[in-house]
């Protein structure tokens, strides 16, 4: 089942990217009119480092902020949604700290350009200087993010390859949550075990198993009760979940690393306009 709703997640990640874009585009077109009207009625509008070009400017940046915060809001809620199931197997701290930083820099930028907003509208250097110190953060929060993504990735499958077996072996049937994630993990993949199949053997679910099966029903190709008593390769995936696993959270942690370099890009865009900005205010009152 969950095999099945991973391509309608990416269709309707998809659909909100484009639904974003589209108004993104919207938006633009009506701060484009109004931001211009403003510039031509304006007496000092002369030079690209004026006061109203600055406005416009930073005006167009805000909506494209508050579309990037929106979209790393939504991807990172996607990626905790799709892998909240597999929670319990992941024993390092990178995965959820790259998520947590990603999505800590996306409320923050909603609040920026809100903020950015009353700053423009006000032109108010106090509250100019706040909008700057958001934008760093975020700068740094999406920067770490990317880097942490993207050497976490590096060790993806060394860490799953070392950590899933030491679990299934001795937190299956022990503790609920990793049952349960080790169940769906296994009908999700196709996979049995860790490694292999044979990761069974050795665990602590078979010593204390009442019953003659030699692995869980979910290792079974067609899950029915008991199904797990006959090991034959007719029956159960002989193959380990570790390299399933790790190529589907790779996928994640990609997206999410290149989301975070891409936003950094955006923020660079962001400083430079706002401390411009700040600057021409700072001469000109």
């Amino acid at each position: 089942m969950q095999h099945a709703l991973r391509p309608f997640s990416y269709t309707l990640l998809l659909l909100l990217v484009l639904l974003l874009l589209l108004l993104l585009l919207l938006l633009l077109h009506a701060w484009e009119r109004l931001a211009l009207v403003t510039i031509l009625l304006s007496s000092s509008s002369r030079g690209c480092c004026s006061v109203p070009v600055l406005k416009l400017g930073l005006a167009v940046y805000n909506i494209l902020l508050l579309a990037c915060g929106g979209c790393v809001v939504g991807v990172t809620l996607w990626s905790l949604f799709t892998k909240y199931d597999q929670g319990p197997l992941l024993t390092s701290h990178s995965y959820p700290a790259v998520v947590g930083m990603l999505l800590t820099a996306g409320i923050i930028s909603l609040l920026a350009g809100v903020l950015g907003c009353i700053a423009l509208a006000r032109e108010d250097r106090c509250s100019l200087v706040l909008y700057i110190f958001l934008l760093i953060v975020v700068l740094v929060l999406e920067g770490v993010a990317g880097v942490v993504a993207y050497v976490y990735q590096e060790q993806l499958s060394h860490l799953m390859a070392d950590s899933l077996p030491s679990i299934i072996a001795e937190q299956y049937s022990v503790d609920h949550s990793v049952t349960t994630a080790v169940d769906s993990m296994q009908v999700q993949f196709r996979c049995c075990g860790g490694v292999s199949y044979t990761d069974w053997q050795h665990s602590t679910w078979k010593t204390t198993a009442a019953d003659h099966r030699q692995v869980p029903d979910s290792c079974c190709k067609t899950v029915t009760p008991h199904c797990g008593t006959r090991d034959h390769p007719s029956n159960i995936w002989y193959t380990g979940c570790v390299h399933g696993l790790a190529q589907w959270l790779g996928e994640h942690v990609q997206v999410l690393g290149a989301l975070g370099c891409c936003c950094c890009l955006l923020q660079l865009l962001g400083l430079t306009l706002a401390c411009c900005l700040y600057v021409v205010l700072s001469r000109a009152y």
